[in-house]
């Protein structure tokens, strides 16, 4: 199967904001103020690149995009529910998507897209439709997919691809990681114990190294599964 194309692919940017106290952090950074956060470094706009206390997640950060890999696929259905017939752990993901240069406003009625590997690391393809949908954001700026945990494949992090359109000439396309704890947890159940998984699923991957800290979700217990959530800031 072939692995996703290199990080090294002509890249746009995009600010990012992961975990439940984003959205203030990445107002005040909007602002040019701090939020008791410590400052480590400065993107290329003036925007602070700030680090919680407790170091990472990082709650704010300009970052280049990733590249869309050799799996995605134009005009998937408009759904919340991408799961099919697709095993696995139940995933719910909410996204927000905001525009800094507003004063970190929702972004309404724009196109999200998700896509990913089911449980054995396969994408569909050939008319399947399986862990691919489009959603368009809510006045608040926000989206719901109901997908699965994705499974790993080549030397790739397992990861949830999404792309965003903030109008009909642009797109930035990015990458969610998971915890590698977790992952290994996971990945001893059905359906993913059906293969031997990777000792280090995350940790293979250099793309994982260079731009996890930024770009890894922090699920929680939701049911039989997990609920994460990730706030995307279009620069």
């Amino acid at each position: 199967m072939t692995a996703d194309s290199p990080l090294d692919a002509p890249r746009r940017t995009l600010l990012l904001a992961a975990g439940t106290t984003a959205i203030t952090a990445l107002a005040s950074a909007c602002a040019g103020g701090q939020t008791g956060t410590e400052a480590v470094g400065r993107a290329p706009t003036g925007l602070a690149v700030t680090r919680t206390p407790s170091g990472p997640p990082l709650a704010c950060v300009l970052t280049p995009k990733s590249s869309e890999g050799p799996y995605y696929t134009p005009d998937s259905q408009i759904r919340s529910e991408v799961i099919e017939d697709r095993e696995g752990v139940p995933l719910r993901l909410d996204l927000r998507i905001v525009r800094p240069s507003h004063g970190c406003g929702p972004m309404v009625k724009v196109t999200v897209e998700i896509w990913q590997a089911d449980a054995s690391g396969t994408y569909s393809q050939n008319g399947a439709t399986y862990l691919r949908g489009t959603q368009t954001t809510d006045q608040d700026g926000r989206v719901s997919f109901r997908t699965i945990v994705p499974g790993w494949y080549a030397h790739i992090a397992p990861h949830v691809h999404f792309k965003v359109r903030p109008d009909e000439h642009r797109e930035v396309s990015s990458q969610l990681f998971l915890p590698e704890e977790l992952l290994q947890a996971i990945y001893a159940r059905e359906p993913y114990s059906h293969r031997k998984a990777p000792a280090h699923p995350n940790t293979r991957d250099d793309r994982f190294a260079a731009n996890g800290p930024q770009m890894t979700l922090n699920p929680v217990k939701d049911g039989a599964g997990y609920r994460a959530t990730f706030t995307a800031g279009i620069a």
